[in-house]
């Protein structure tokens, strides 16, 4: 597949510093990743970084170059004293730099090249696969086009007319304000780059050249993208090929081929799009990700050829037994993943090899995810590479602005603009299913008009206008396909809506610490901390059950996003060590309860339903005690004998009235027969009868999500799924089996949480 990639890059004649300068050296790193010390000091990372489309002939120029660090307004230095180690930036130890670069600093990198003597004739394109923040770029003294501007977006200048046909300079200045400008940061702020004391869910800043800098030829008039779209509906793939240097209205040929053999062809013009017959079409799901070559050629004298991949799939939103879920090929599969910062100890924002890249990754597979949140940072094309080929859906954030801040005029154009090439750099993968524009409110503005630009630009894919709408003053634009909502610990569930699929965009945060893998020792924080490996397999794989059993059949969940898949620097809720030397949870046990979720989400069943409006007797079902029902005394929950013999007030005591549940559509609450507004709800552990006060806590402890168990319906907790209405020495209380307290006793557990609805003692 895609036999570019295997090629090995062009070394560039002259490619190391310009001058000699004092021996370049690594900073030890705080932290010690497998690969730490595989990282090449000429040429690291050298595969090839454009996987989506490939020429064999370039070269790298990833390695040690010379390295400045001025005030932000001087000028180039007439010296550069010291070297440093691209594509890591200087933050980072692998940099060999590893200092805290501000808001007062400009950047400035230096090397020499010379042009291979085979690309005689050919434009030369010199290709950054992203550079934080201002970048402007001189050869042999000129500079190259206008200052890119921008953090996680590649870009490309043609240096033709700037070489000089033997030993060229590249000089390259970045000027990075990180928190202190208006751009996209993610979770980047200045701090030391150092391990410190902090409980911050915020990270270590990267400035300047964060991904691989490299050199290709090419035709004058070329090929600079393919916007593949799959449509299943009559087994074509729609493909619009792009182009520069007189390229457009130019004839090209797409072709997909599999194992070498064609499997269909269209001719038409760049610019346009095509339709490519894919017949007996192969689907691309997360279990089988299988992909077709692709390769698309200028014909005629404008002779260009570039090499890709496509998956088929499709992915919307639609009806699944009345509730609304994300559909993959059409068929509704939970999407269970973790949320991915994607941050190294010693690369920092860049990994310091590709299977390292590909390692975080291939973990989720291990541990029977099917889903990736990649959350508030754009990665290198050839992390996308890997999801495709390794078959995992993609959730992308685009990168926040800083929470603390209404963006200006000025800082909404950027982010756009930005936003709208991050799309078309990655609108052909098909592990991507699912841009996240805003998330929890930070830098938040015009959240509707925004998820309706983005469907707009990109209509294959699904849009989430704010993950997290329930948390920290976020706003929900009230548009796109999922409503989502974050819980900590969780996973707690997310309302029902007519129109958008309901999912959980973050939840866990289960912590345990690693003595000898912590970035600070004794630094480390969580949403929940756990005392031994055990609590922490139980409490994650109870969160899992909980899900399977009661929030995706009964509450409507689609999706739900694990907190976190690795430490990250002082947070210590990851499922992994942040140096990745430790996975501290069971892999097998975890894999399992994953597989069981997903396999139960392909055939959910329809929702147990309770005659809303109506009066209801709830039974015990435990053997032996089946002539008892829930009642309210005193205000609490109770089970008491109730028959035709019993008195008037125990029989209204004893009789309910199903009403909508408040947090939740497709759940219900229940209002006491002779107490109006006053719900049968649960409060610290104990089922009581109590009013509401309207509040989201309140509503979510008085809705019950029923699921169907042998012999009658089982009641979770909507704020609590995994945790269910049961009876125990005839008190009433909120349990969850084999937990801490006498009443979590497993003994019995099934049958003390089954209920049969009957009809009711009082009219």
């Amino acid at each position: 597949m895609v036999p570019a990639l295997a090629a090995t890059a062009l070394l560039v004649s002259g490619a190391g510093p310009s001058h000699a300068a004092p021996a370049w050296d690594p900073k030890p790193s705080p932290m010690t990743t497998p690969w730490t010390n595989q990282v090449p000091v000429d040429h690291p990372l050298p595969e090839y970084p454009r996987p989506q489309l490939t020429r064999p002939d370039w070269a790298d120029l990833n390695g040690i170059w010379d390295f400045a660090v001025t005030s932000r307004d001087a000028g180039q230095p007439t010296t550069f004293g010291e070297q440093i180690r691209v594509p890591f930036v200087p933050e980072s130890a692998l940099s060999g730099v590893q200092r805290k670069i501000t808001q007062n600093d400009k950047l400035w990198y230096k090397r020499t090249f010379t042009v291979p003597s085979g690309w005689s004739g050919r434009h030369i394109q010199l290709n950054f696969g992203a550079s934080d923040w201002e970048t402007t770029v001189w050869v042999n003294g000129r500079q190259a086009g206008a200052a890119h501007r921008g953090g996680y977006d590649a870009f490309s200048y043609d240096i033709t007319p700037l070489l000089n046909g033997g030993t060229n300079t590249i000089v390259i200045s970045v000027y990075d304000p990180t928190e202190t400008g208006g751009q996209a940061i993610g979770k980047q702020r200045i701090q030391d780059v150092t391990p410190h004391p902090g409980k911050s869910i915020v990270y270590t800043a990267s400035s300047g050249i964060w991904q691989t800098v490299w050199l290709e030829p090419t035709a004058t008039a070329h090929i600079t993208r393919l916007d593949m779209v799959p449509r299943l509906e009559d087994n074509t793939l729609r493909v619009t090929v792009r182009g520069a240097g007189g390229a457009d209205g130019t004839s090209v040929k797409v072709t997909v081929s599999s194992g070498g053999t064609t499997v269909g062809s269209a001719t038409g013009t760049v610019g346009s799009e095509l339709s490519v017959p894919v017949p007996n079409t192969h689907l691309w799901t997360p279990e089988d990700p299988f992909l077709y070559d692709v390769t698309a050629e200028l014909t005629g004298t404008a002779a260009d050829k570039v090499g890709s991949y496509t998956g088929m799939r499709s992915i919307a939103v639609k009806d699944v037994g009345g509730v609304r879920r994300p559909v993959l090929n059409g068929k509704f599969v939970f999407q269970t993943g973790t949320l991915d910062q994607g941050y190294w100890p010693d690369g920092i924002y860049t990994a310091p090899t590709d299977e390292a890249l590909k390692y975080d990754l291939q973990k989720h597979k291990d541990l029977g995810f099917n889903m990736v949140r990649k959350h508030i940072k754009v990665e290198p094309q050839r992390w996308f590479y890997w999801a495709d080929r390794l078959g995992l859906l993609v959730w992308q954030d685009m990168p926040s602005m800083d929470s603390g801040k209404t963006p200006d005029t000025a800082a909404r154009t950027q982010w756009e603009s930005e936003y709208r090439a991050i799309i078309d750099q990655h609108r052909s993968s098909p592990s991507l299913i699912q841009w996240v524009d805003q998330n929890e409110g930070w830098g938040q503005y015009d959240q509707a008009r925004i998820a309706d630009m983005v469907k707009a630009y990109d209509p294959a894919r699904l849009v989430d206008n704010m993950s997290g709408v329930n948390c920290c003053a976020a706003k929900d634009g009230g548009n796109g396909d999922v409503i989502d909502n974050h819980n900590y610990v969780g996973p707690g569930n997310t309302p029902t809506e007519p129109v958008r699929a309901s999912v959980l965009g973050e939840y866990g945060g289960l912590g345990y610490r690693v003595p000898g893998h912590e970035w600070y020792p004794g630094g480390g924080f969580s949403y929940e901390d756990q005392p031994t490996t055990t609590a922490l397999n139980n409490r994650l794989v109870g969160l899992l059950d909980g899900m399977r059993e009661n929030t995706m059949p009964a509450g409507g969940l689609s999706a739900s996003v694990y907190t976190q898949i690795t430490d990250v620097e002082n947070e210590a809720n990851g499922l992994m060590s942040y140096d990745r030397q430790v996975v501290k949870v069971d892999q097998a046990r975890v894999r399992a309860a994953n597989q069981a979720l997903i396999a139960a989400s392909r055939s959910p069943g329809a929702t147990v339903k309770l005659p809303v409006g109506q009066n209801v007797s709830i039974r015990v079902t435990t053997p032996g005690y089946t002539d008892r029902y829930i009642r309210h005394y005193d205000g609490l929950g109770f089970t008491e004998v109730v028959n035709s013999a019993s008195g008037d007030l125990l029989k209204q005591d004893a009789t309910w009235t199903v009403r909508p549940g408040p947090a939740n559509k497709l759940c219900y609450s229940f209002e006491s027969r002779n107490y109006p507004g006053e719900y049968l709800r649960h409060r610290e552990f104990r089922v009581r009868r109590e009013a509401g006060d309207g509040s989201t806590v309140s509503k979510e402890d008085a809705t019950w999500c029923p699921v169907q168990g042998s012999g009658g319906v089982r009641m979770s907790a909507a704020g609590f799924p995994g945790q269910y209405l049961r009876h125990i020495n005839a008190e009433l209380w909120l349990a969850q089996s084999g937990s801490t307290h006498a009443w979590d006793n497993p003994a019995g557990f099934t049958e003390d949480t089954t209920w049969a609805i009957e009809p009711p003692w009082a009219p």
